[in-house]
C-alpha cells in the first residue's frame, strides 16, 4: 500500500550571514506546516514530502547534529526505507551543503534544484520551471533567510505552483536561543493550514510577527558601551566564559571580553563581531536572556 501523498513545494535554506537553517512550504494538502518542514539551529534543515516519511525529519537532524554531512544523511535515510520511490526530500546542514531525492514514481511533475546553501523541491507541479524559479529568486532574493524563502515560495507558485492549487502553506526558520525568552530556537514557525492564498496569508503573518519583534528586541546590532557592556560580562561570567579577573569593569572593551563573545556565540550557532564595538541582536537577546534568568546558562 502505497503512503499518502503530500503534493507540495518546498525550499530549504540556510543563511550563511546569520547560521539561520528553515524551510518554507505550500500544498494543495491541509495543514502542511504539520508535516513537511524540520529544522534545528546549528545543524540543519529538512522538508520530506510526496509519499512522505515523517521520520525523515527527526532523524536526519539527528544525523546531521551527530556530524553527518547532507549526503551522508539524506543516504542512510533511504537505505532502509521500502518506499523509496515515492518519497521526496530535500536537506541542507549548517556548513551550506544541499541535497535531494525525487523518488521515480513521485506523481508527476516531480522533481529538484539544489545550489549553494538552498534546495528547491516538488511534487504535482506544473512543470520543472517551478523549481527553477524557486532556487533563482533564493539566490537572488535579498533581506534575512525568512524574506528569501517566501521570495521562493511566491515564485514558484507564479511559475505555476502545485498544479491541484492552494490550500496551506508554512515557514519555518531555526536560531539558536531566538525562540519566545529565548528557550528554544523556533525564531519563526508560522503556518496557515486552510485558506485560499496561504502564501499571502503567510506574508501577512510573518509581517505581523516582526512587528511584535520589533517591540520586543533589539532592531539591529548593540552598541557595546558603557550600558551594556556590564550586562554582557556578567552573563559570559555566568556561563563561564568570562573570568572575573581577566576583564576589568571599564567602559571599552577588552580582549578577554571579545574572546568570550566569540565563543559565546560560536557554541550557539550564532556570528559575534566585537571587534566592531558592535554586537549582533541575536547575541545580545541570548546574553540578555542569560542574565534575566528566562533559561539556563548553559
Amino acid at each position: 500500500m502505497w503512503p499518502s501523498v503530500v503534493g507540495t513545494i518546498s525550499l530549504v535554506g540556510f543563511d550563511p550571514r546569520t547560521g539561520d537553517v528553515g524551510v518554507a512550504v505550500q500544498s494543495r494538502f491541509f495543514a502542511v506546516g504539520a508535516v513537511v518542514p524540520w529544522a534545528r539551529a546549528g545543524v540543519g534543515a529538512v522538508a520530506t514530502q510526496a509519499g512522505t516519511n515523517t521520520s525523515f525529519g527527526p532523524r536526519g537532524l539527528d544525523m546531521m547534529a551527530a556530524g553527518g554531512d547532507a549526503p551522508a544523511t539524506l543516504q542512510a535515510l533511504l537505505a532502509d526505507d521500502a518506499a523509496v520511490a515515492v518519497r521526496q526530500v530535500g536537506l541542507v546542514e549548517v556548513r551550506g551543503g544541499a541535497t535531494a531525492h525525487t523518488g521515480p514514481d513521485c506523481m508527476s511533475w516531480a522533481g529538484h534544484r539544489t545550489g549553494t546553501g538552498f534546495t528547491a523541491q516538488g511534487n504535482i507541479l506544473a512543470g520543472p520551471q517551478v523549481v527553477e524559479a524557486m532556487g533563482e529568486a533564493f539566490a537572488a532574493g535579498g533581506g534575512d533567510l525568512a524574506d528569501r524563502l517566501m521570495a521562493a515560495l511566491r515564485a514558484g507558485q507564479a511559475a505555476g505552483g502545485d498544479r491541484r492549487g492552494m490550500q496551506s502553506a508554512a515557514i519555518l526558520v531555526a536560531r539558536a536561543h531566538a525562540g519566545y525568552n529565548g528557550w528554544t530556537d523556533r525564531f519563526v514557525d508560522l503556518r496557515v493550514d486552510d485558506r485560499p492564498s496561504p502564501i499571502d496569508e503567510l506574508g501577512r503573518l510573518l509581517a505581523l510577527q516582526r512587528e511584535f519583534h520589533a517591540r520586543q528586541s533589539p532592531a539591529g546590532p548593540v552598541r557595546l558601551d558603557a550600558q551594556s557592556l556590564p550586562l554582557v560580562r556578567r552573563a559570559l561570567r555566568r556561563t563561564g566564559h568570562l573570568a572575573a579577573a581577566a576583564s576589568p569593569e571599564t567602559e571599552d572593551l577588552d580582549p578577554a571580553t571579545v574572546d568570550a563573545l566569540r565563543a559565546f556565540a560560536a557554541e550557539r550557532g550564532l556570528v559575534a563581531e566585537p571587534e566592531a564595538d558592535v554586537l549582533a541582536p541575536a547575541v545580545f537577546q541570548a546574553l540578555l536572556a542569560i542574565t534575566s534568568g528566562r533559561r539556563p546558562a548553559s
